[in-house]
């Protein structure tokens, strides 16, 4: 299609270098961006204040030009320092500078933001003043939203289904009930937090409060979650690892920080909790936003995580946990965890009201919440009934079981009661020949060690190869005992020798029963077999299905035998590309192979070994509707948390469920029935039931509830008694879960007000931006081309690599999806919704890569913000456009004020149209009236169908009311501002009566010095933060444009509808079928 205006910006794209020399004068004292020095902390310790601000609030908002250096810098981010005045991050505007991005700091530089009243205004000659519509458009979109805004702005614009559920944790972040975006989002496993998370992530990128992101999460969802962040939300994020880290820092200057080299991070939290290598580095810079994943795994006091969540936490703005288990029984280590988000939450970690205290960092559903249930509708089918397959065990099996029985865990007589006893209940259970035996049993059992013998079973109840595994580790550990004694002259303990003699014996046993390569060596693996060809697993079938084993031997033992026996070829070293193994001990890189493997759908593998390493957080359900329990957990939590991988969000099959039941008729025997069956059953009813496991034993840990089911059992105890008694000190945390679930009652969350010449329409922004940019020669210069698939879904391409400036921001997207999509060559994006959601399925479907061929362009995409700040320089330095429109009296100055606080953030957005400064053009006559700026450009029609007929009556008489016009916007921001201080002060004062309280609860008599000096500095600090958070210092005022009647008829305009000529469909975007995700 030919294009049809002036290319007006090739320097910009594509220009050559100046003289070097003159570059580095003119960056020499100027930090670069990604070299930036962060402040040094206090050596009082971490601060609560986030960027050490001072009390002046910043001169340089975002989207303002400065002069430094005699060049133009558009300002991207100002912060307060403690001693170097403002640190001011811009690019580079003028032809010198152009698109070098930099660091001034305002006490060593001479920073001169350009003054309103000296504002030069001139005729906008554009076809249908696209120019000025673009450049108001781009002012818009990039000043962030204030404080007093606590609507979303971006729910509905992203690649997934716009779910209210998950959008009330970004309401709850964004409502100031607490002083800062911190907040725990514990939903059950399968609703989407991830989601969530990206939800909030964007909204405080919208709000400039998202610039520098660091993501920790388990390494096994690392890839994960980075591919959900950037496929949907168009947030990218750069995932290091050890490696990584040190390969950045030979690239930077030594003394230089490596986590300032990038932005947006993702770290796994094993690499990151080696303190003792990072803690230098970490304490020393600050985030906009951090989020934990998995953040149970920081309750435990003392511990590497704790220690890098504590480090964490004090250096950023926002917080965000995440875990579907975020409380371990114990109210004062839960305590723990939400001091991480608010200090001041709790006065004593004993005694605190969840619901109340807690109510404004916290938020909790599960599947049957009445908002996530009505929801979802057909969009998550209910799981189906988890169906218990009964092995009989071999006759070698049951020699096993009859050594067990016999030697090490012998049952008590018949008759033997057991008394259950905890705080509040106390039940008495008649033991049977299945039950565990009392403690009386020490006195026949062979086990030195009472719960090796517990040990023992459960890894019999596994494999017979895992068994044979820990029997002869178990012999190499008593014989190095004995060794030890004799070395020492000592008498072994005389417990050992039976213990060995029954070691040997079940070695024998097992000696005899063959590797499974061939039906009756193993019950549960000929069943197994069995059960994989019912559900279709097999050569020529697309089925898959994902086992869980707890077991590392028995993983890799069913990965070498299951292939041959289901028909999938193998390879001559016993591989099979049908099956792959997933455990703790396999690096990051390799469980995100494993990981990916298993959810392309045109590889080969179909069936996925894996232990409990996957039971959290990771998405298995995209290719895969059938688990099967090989062995069971005895925890309802981790049994609850195994089936969430395929049982969640998006899962478009019904999930099947089936465990592998090893019976046994040797009298006295434990086997699957005894214990692991009935957790089964249990956490079946409490899924149905409470939508959740938790409270059914009252434990919330998986390992901890597991420890003390077997301390019951062993006491004598039985599974129902067990699960009867849940502990009485966890019933108000229980209640927290039911009581918070009441926020999705309640009305939808509010929206944000925006302003948008283009209706909000990013695809119309974007396709006049480049038409204005790239004129004629877009193809050539940017390599732009427009097409659609065979589904007719549009798309346009461009290549990077002729655009300097925006191949260089693309350096922040994962590496991985750089390099497999070759996007500096050439980049696919789209605004169809249906289309990117049809390539993401398509990527999944693929057998080489999860990342689409093209993105889905969001408000905050790379290429979007690209243009919004290559149209911000449509104009030139403190210039400022006229628009001619026969539908307004006089002039109409469009005034843009900010308020902020000392934290340089605003607090207030006012976007202004004053008028009255004379309506005949005569200076000064009349009374100045300020409006909404929207309403102004809605009743002057300034939109694509303004055509350009004249310019300005009298410039000079517009230009000499620029200064009266910024005296009426002054005016009228001073005089509102008591109430829009009211507005923003109610939810702190809140908070400072809270603070007082807490203050004054916490310094109770007899508390230590040290308690009682970490209080008072804590309430000092969230008192300091308080202070800045108010509005603080004179408006910052910028006049935008100027609105007046059109003069003398110009020569006959060129001007056509301005949707014509566009690189591609403006309606691509029209189609509103829901999203898979």
């Amino acid at each position: 299609m030919p294009a049809r205006h002036a290319f007006e910006l090739l320097r910009f794209a594509c220009r050559s270098p100046p003289g070097a020399l003159r570059l580095r004068d003119k960056l020499a004292v100027a930090r670069p961006h990604h070299e930036q020095e962060d402040e040094q902390e206090d050596e009082k310790g971490p601060r609560v204040t986030d960027q050490g601000a001072t009390q002046d609030g910043t001169r340089f908002p975002p989207g303002a030009q400065i002069l430094v250096r005699d060049e133009e810098w558009l300002v991207r981010n100002a912060t307060p320092t403690d001693h170097d005045g403002e640190k001011v991050e811009v690019v580079g505007v003028s032809e010198f500078v152009r698109d070098e991005e930099a660091v001034f700091f305002s006490g060593i530089d001479t920073v001169e933001l350009l003054d309103p009243e000296k504002t030069r205004l001139v005729p906008d000659t554009s076809s249908y003043f696209r120019r000025s519509r673009l450049f108001l458009e781009a002012v818009l979109r990039k000043t962030p939203l204030p404080q007093s805004e606590r609507g979303l702005a971006l729910a509905d614009r992203f690649l997934l289904d716009p779910l209210v559920y998950q959008q009330r944790p970004a309401e709850l972040a964004l409502s100031m009930r607490n002083l800062r975006p911190r907040v725990l989002i514990a939903d059950v496993v399968g609703l989407g937090k991830t989601l969530e998370i990206g939800l909030i992530l964007a909204e405080l990128i919208r709000r400039g409060r998202g610039e520098r992101i660091l993501v920790v999460t388990p390494q096994s969802i690392l890839e994960q979650f980075q591919h959900e962040l950037w496929t949907r939300f168009s947030i990218p994020l750069v995932r290091l690892d050890s490696l990584g880290i040190q390969r950045i820092q030979r690239e930077i200057p030594a003394g230089r920080n490596p986590f300032t080299h990038y932005k947006r991070v993702i770290i796994s939290v094993d690499t990151l909790k080696n303190i003792g290598q990072y803690r230098h580095h970490l304490e020393r810079i600050r985030w906009d936003a951090v989020v934990i994943d998995e953040s149970h795994n920081l309750i435990n006091a003392g511990s590497q995580r704790r220690a890098l969540a504590e480090i964490l936490a004090p250096r950023t703005d926002a917080l965000l946990l995440a875990s579907a288990t975020p409380h371990n029984g114990d109210k004062r280590s839960f305590a723990d965890l939400i001091s991480l988000l608010d200090p001041a939450a709790i006065a004593d970690r004993d005694r605190y009201d969840p619901a109340e205290d807690l109510g404004h960092l916290y938020i909790r559903r599960t599947k049957i919440s009445p908002e996530v249930r009505d929801e979802m509708g057909t969009q998550w089918p209910d799981r189906g009934p988890t169906v218990s397959l009964h092995c009989a065990a071999t006759e070698a099996e049951e020699r096993i079981f009859t050594e067990l029985a016999e030697h090490w865990l012998p049952a008590p007589p018949a008759s033997t009661t057991s008394t259950t006893s905890t705080t509040s209940t106390t039940s008495t259970t008649s033991t049977t020949s299945t039950e565990f035996g009392t403690a009386d049993q020490d006195r026949t059992s062979v086990a030195t060690e009472q719960l090796f013998a517990y040990n023992l079973l459960k890894t019999s109840l596994s494999s017979h190869i895992a068994l044979r595994e820990t029997v002869d580790n178990r012999i190499a550990t008593l014989g190095e005992r004995v060794r030890r004694a004799q070395e020492k002259g000592l008498r072994p303990d005389p417990a050992i020798g039976p213990e060995q003699q029954a070691l040997d014996r079940l070695r024998e046993i097992i000696a005899g029963i063959g590797d499974g390569t061939a039906p009756g060596d193993s019950a549960k693996l000929d069943a197994l077999v069995e059960q994989l060809k019912e559900i279709g697993v097999g050569p020529g079938s697309t089925t898959r299905a994902v086992v869980f084993s707890e077991r590392v031997r028995t993983l890799t033992w069913l990965a070498a035998v299951v292939p041959a026996r289901l028909g999938f070829p193998v390879a001559a070293d016993g591989t099979a590309k049908a099956v792959t193994v997933m455990h703790g001990g396999l690096s990051d890189d390799e469980q995100a192979k494993v990981l990916e493997a298993f959810g392309l759908a045109d590889t080969p593998v179909r069936l996925l070994f894996t232990g409990d390493v996957a039971s959290e957080g990771v998405n298995l359900h995209r290719q895969c509707h059938h688990l099967i329990h090989y062995d069971i957990p005895w925890s309802l939590i981790r049994i609850e948390q195994r089936n969430g991988r395929i049982d969640r969000y998006g899962q478009k099959h019904e999930p099947q469920f089936r465990a592998l039941i090893l019976t046994s008729a040797v009298p006295g025997a434990k086997d699957d029935r005894t214990v692991a069956e009935k957790l089964l059953r249990r956490e079946e009813e409490a899924h149905k039931l409470d939508g959740t496991a938790e409270a059914v034993s009252g434990f919330y840990r998986a390992e901890e509830e597991e420890r003390r089911l077997i301390r019951e059992l062993v006491r004598g105890g039985t599974v129902e008694g067990f699960l009867e008694s849940a502990p009485a000190e966890d019933t108000a945390l229980a209640d927290l879960f039911g009581q918070l679930d009441t926020i999705t009652e309640q009305e939808l969350p509010a929206r944000a007000e925006l302003i948008s010449l283009f209706e909000g329409d990013t695809v119309d922004f974007v396709a006049t931006a480049l038409d204005e940019v790239y004129q004629e020669r877009a193809e050539d210069l940017i390599g732009l081309s427009s097409g659609t698939d065979a589904k007719g879904g549009a798309y346009f391409s461009l290549s990077p690599a002729k655009a300097p400036d925006l191949l260089h921001r693309l350096k922040a997207l994962p590496p991985s999806y750089l390099k497999e999509q070759r996007v500096a060559e050439r980049m696919l994006v789209t605004f169809d919704r249906t289309l990117a959601q049809r390539k993401l399925t398509e990527a999944r479907d693929s057998s080489t890569t999860m990342w689409p061929e093209l993105s889905f362009l969001t408000d905050i995409h790379p290429v979007v913000e690209w243009l919004t700040d290559k149209v911000l320089v449509e104009f030139g330095r403190q210039e400022a456009p006229v628009i001619t429109t026969p539908h307004v009296d006089g002039p109409v100055f469009l005034v843009q004020g900010i308020h902020s606080n000392a934290l340089g953030r605003p607090t207030v957005v006012c976007w202004m149209a004053v008028t009255g400064l004379g309506a005949d053009g005569a200076d000064g006559a009349g009374t100045p009236e300020v409006r909404p700026m929207a309403d102004a450009l809605r009743d002057a029609k300034v939109g694509p169908r303004l055509a350009r007929t004249a310019g300005p009556r009298d410039l000079d008489r517009l230009q000499a009311l620029v200064p009266a016009a910024v005296a009426a916007a002054r005016a009228h921001l001073d005089a509102g501002r008591a109430q829009w201080e009211e507005q923003i002060s109610e939810p702190l004062a809140t908070y400072r009566d809270h603070v007082a309280q807490w203050r004054t609860d916490s310094l109770l008599p007899g508390i230590t010095g040290r308690r009682e000096r970490l209080v008072e500095e804590t309430a000092d600090e969230l008192a300091r933060l308080l202070d800045q958070l108010h509005t603080t210092g004179r408006p910052l005022l910028r006049v935008l444009a100027v609105l007046d009647r059109p003069g003398a008829p110009d020569a006959p305009a060129e001007d056509d509808a301005d949707s014509s000529g566009r690189p591609f469909a403006s309606d691509a975007h029209s189609s509103d079928a829901p999203a898979e995700n």
